[in-house]
């Protein structure tokens, strides 16, 4: 006992050291989060605060560019690359110099091959973890678990993401909220893009029911991280049985993605521990699945670890038996599975192991989610 409580009391020393975390979050590009990050930089010098720029992409725009002025700048890294001359933010050097509060843009931005970390939301976590506060800024496409559903809703694909766990670290998250009117008078205005760029962005990106879908996510997001910060932080009176969810996977791709990010979503909102379980039946063995299904799998598997998942792999035939095992073993509240891709085979191949599973489910206080 002794030797938890002492790994306890470090940990909390560990938690207390650590810099704070804000992050400003926005529905898309031209809604002003580098804009509030610099006009916050000058309040906190102005109250005798040792802040430092550690990287800022003012984009070129005026307003911004002009706030600039009077602040400290710690030099970005000057690095080659595939015969061009590329900057980074010089993390050592942001580490070297130490000061009490950093400012650091785009935190979705993947690094120049041979930095130490891969992703700047790492460099990140490093200027935390040395006790150096940093305020960052993120739009709202770039959080994992969003991205498919944002990806549909603008047609277009977001390849840098941040995986949500650095929402659940950080210790104040703002949403720079526009309507959809503002965003575009800002960008008809040149504020946001060059003018030659303008019309294309009206057409594509920044359309009136794209804005409001994704001004509604943004804000749910911080809703979501408010009902968290209070759960944690108001004691409660009555002690609910702890949320945990179970994502059940098969090897069809597609349908375990979903039940991985849709699961993730569920067990954010209820900060609750999840587990993603993939069953091999012999059917699925790896002689007998094709490569690039094989490929998908090994794929699946690394977003569930990615968002925060515990990952357990059993080679069985009895799937629901070893579902319920499972959810039993680890106090599993709530199963997740995937809607069948119903044709007739699979009605009759499957439905004995459905009805089995909502049997043994009956029997039990664990619900059942079928994600669509």
């Amino acid at each position: 006992m002794a030797d938890t409580s002492v790994k306890n009391f470090i940990d909390l020393v560990k938690k207390s050291r650590r810099g704070k975390l804000k992050i400003y979050i926005g529905m898309s590009a031209g809604v002003g989060k580098t804009y509030r990050m610099l006009q916050e930089a000058h309040a906190l010098l102005k109250n005798n605060i040792d802040v430092q720029i550690g990287y800022i992409e003012t984009h070129n725009r005026a307003e911004t560019h002009a706030l600039l002025a009077g602040l400290p700048l710690i030099d970005r890294r000057k690095t080659f690359y595939k015969g061009k001359e590329l900057e980074e933010m010089d993390l050592q050097a942001i580490l070297n110099r130490h000061p009490e509060v950093v400012i650091v843009d785009e935190l979705a931005h993947s690094n120049i091959e041979g930095s130490k970390n891969s992703k700047r939301w790492q460099d990140v976590r490093d200027i935390l973890e040395a006790g150096i506060s940093v305020i960052t800024a993120l739009n709202v496409q770039h959080l994992e678990s969003l991205n498919e559903e944002i990806q549909d809703i603008t047609g277009i694909p977001i390849t840098e993401r941040v995986p949500d766990k650095i929402l659940e670290i950080a210790d104040e998250i703002v949403n720079i909220d526009l309507t959809a009117d503002e965003l575009i008078d800002r960008l008809k205005e040149g504020k946001i893009y060059d003018k030659a760029k303008v019309e294309t962005a009206l057409q594509n990106f920044f359309r009136n029911d794209k804005i409001l879908q994704l001004r509604e996510i943004a804000l749910k997001e911080v809703a979501h991280h408010l009902e968290r910060k209070i759960d944690i932080e108001v004691p409660k009176q009555i002690k609910l049985r702890p949320e945990k969810f179970l994502a059940c996977i098969s090897s069809n791709a597609e349908t375990a993605k979903i039940v991985i990010r849709k699961t993730a979503r569920l067990a954010s909102y209820y900060r609750s521990q999840w587990i993603v379980l993939y069953v091999q039946s012999s059917s699925e063995s790896l002689d007998r699945i094709k490569l690039d299904k094989q490929r998908h799998l090994i794929n699946n598997f690394k977003l569930a670890t990615e968002l925060g998942a515990e990952l357990i792999k059993i080679k069985s035939d009895a799937i629901t038996q070893t579902i319920m095992k499972v959810a039993e073993e680890k106090e599993v509240t709530t199963i997740c599975i995937g809607k069948p891709h119903l044709n007739l085979w699979q009605v009759i191949l499957r439905t004995a192991i459905f009805n089995e599973l909502l049997n043994k489910i009956a029997l039990t206080e664990t619900d059942l989610v079928i994600l669509s």
